[in-house]
């Protein structure tokens, strides 16, 4: 009786790392293009991946420039005359650059050039300079943004995948954000 326990024991020992790391998720060839909200994977090839102290760090030493992702519904363009339309807020970490919707997998022509555009700006032109890209917690836009960074040649590329929320959970200052102009309100 207790040698079959003892196999099951020891199939269940060696087993049970083999499924832990069937559950992590995986770093994909392309982009995430949909489920953007789900674990994110703790690597992301070719950019550093930052704890929150790390980010506060570089942040504290100004030493980086943040650019937060964060989706935002624009507003709808056919609203009826005098319909209320109020932008939900957002907070994000003082001194960011906040490129919402940028962070999707497929990006339409403008969007892609608006991120361009917007890191181009962060960086001050320099694709060696840190950048350092968040959304929110288990949010894919940010680990998209970070790769589409990569692609685009920068190289010194942080993701901070923590965002927001970890930086709130540390107790560390927000600023109420406002996004840089979209394509179609320029």
């Amino acid at each position: 009786m207790r040698r079959p326990l003892a196999a099951v024991i020891a199939v269940a020992l060696l087993v049970a790392p083999a499924l832990a790391q069937q559950q992590e998720p995986f770093e994909p060839e392309g982009y995430r293009t949909d489920n953007y909200r789900a674990p994110v994977p703790a690597t992301l090839a070719g950019a550093r991946v930052l704890t929150t102290e790390e980010a506060e760090a570089i942040w504290r030493a100004n030493s980086g420039a943040f650019v937060d992702v964060m989706p935002r519904p624009p507003k709808p363009k056919n609203l009826p005359a005098g319909t209320v339309w109020r932008d939900a807020p957002r907070r994000n970490i003082p001194g960011s650059i906040w490129l919402p919707d940028t962070g999707y997998g497929t990006l339409p022509p403008a969007m892609d050039d608006y991120l361009q555009r917007g890191l181009a700006h962060a960086s001050r032109a320099d694709k060696a300079a840190l950048l350092v890209i968040y959304c929110l917690a288990d949010c894919w836009m940010s680990w998209n943004a970070a790769k589409r960074a990569l692609a685009y040649g920068y190289s010194n590329v942080a993701w901070y995948p923590d965002g927001t929320d970890g930086w709130e959970r540390a107790k560390l200052p927000t600023d109420e954000a406002q996004p840089e102009p979209r394509p179609e309100q320029q």
